[in-house]
């Protein structure tokens, strides 16, 4: 008895020291997000007051106002849909296709093609910016979206293709069976059958493309020349002049800009996270 006891405890003590460091870490993490709330709501003299005044005094809730009508806000922002919601569409579809093609069709070579598709992970993106550019560049294509929106319709990022391979492996070939029987091609069974279910992997895909294209400042930075095609990151760059930055302009529009993405997250919340672990339930 004693020893169920002292067992418990030491469950009880456990479980708190993991708690306080989850929410020592939260702490940490959320407080430059206070900070980025409280300048935005300043008045531009006591942004860098010491010791901070984290209540601002008085609210500046003008600041937002001022934040949009500072840069072309709302063209960046016609920029910025334009480019994520034609690359999500072809992200998840290209992916969901090349997964497909990985997970349920055996042809010569396939793991070999896949570890290659996978090691493409482990080459640094700057490594490929001068070559890629160069042949966008012959193509015509910069200082226009297509630099942005084509790639993801060609596989994309190679882990968008795992992400769906995963999925597609979990499920049972029973259901591919049953349909042949029934009469469905490679394409229908993929189409009306797999795809279905692969909902979860599918919106997986989705909401890590959508951060991924609508926080981007390099590719729109290297292709975009242009300041009426600029991107909403990009826009946020003109608050910094040569000898003074806006800092309160600057986080409240950074705040406007960061509200899609979070709203987003929590609304498709549950669905990411099971994406995510069902993606990796068979290797």
């Amino acid at each position: 008895m004693q020893y169920v006891t002292s067992k418990k405890r030491q469950e009880k003590l456990g479980n708190i020291a993991v708690y306080a460091i989850l929410l020592l870490g939260a702490f940490i993490i959320m407080l430059p997000v206070a900070w980025m709330f409280s300048t935005a709501l300043k008045d531009s003299g006591s942004v860098f007051l010491f010791p901070p005044d984290w209540i601002p005094n008085p609210v500046r809730w003008d600041n937002f106002g001022k934040a949009i009508a500072a840069i072309p806000f709302w063209q960046f922002l016609q920029n910025t849909l334009t480019i994520t919601l034609f690359a999500v569409i072809g992200q998840v579809c290209s992916a969901a296709l090349v997964g497909f093609g990985f997970a349920r069709l055996d042809f010569p070579g396939r793991n070999i093609l896949f570890l290659l598709v996978l090691s493409t992970m482990m080459l640094p993106g700057i490594v490929t910016t001068v070559p890629v550019f160069m042949m966008f560049k012959s193509l015509g294509w910069i200082n226009t979206f297509l630099p942005l929106i084509v790639p993801s319709y060609f596989g994309g990022r190679a882990y968008y293709i795992f992400v769906m391979r995963q999925f597609f492996m979990s499920t049972p070939l029973e259901l591919d069976e049953a349909a042949r029987i029934d009469g469905c091609g490679t394409f229908k069974i993929f189409l009306h059958i797999l795809v279905p279910l692969a909902k979860p992997a599918l919106l997986t895909v989705g909401i890590l493309n959508f951060m991924n294209h609508w926080s981007d400042f390099m590719g729109p930075l290297i292709y975009l020349n242009d300041t009426a095609k600029y991107t909403l990151s990009l826009g946020l760059n003109l608050f910094r002049g040569m000898y003074q930055t806006d800092w309160n302009l600057l986080m409240a529009a950074t705040i406007l800009v960061m509200i899609p993405s979070v709203i987003l997250f929590f609304l498709a919340q549950k669905q990411f996270v099971q994406g995510i672990v069902v993606s990796g339930v068979k290797g």
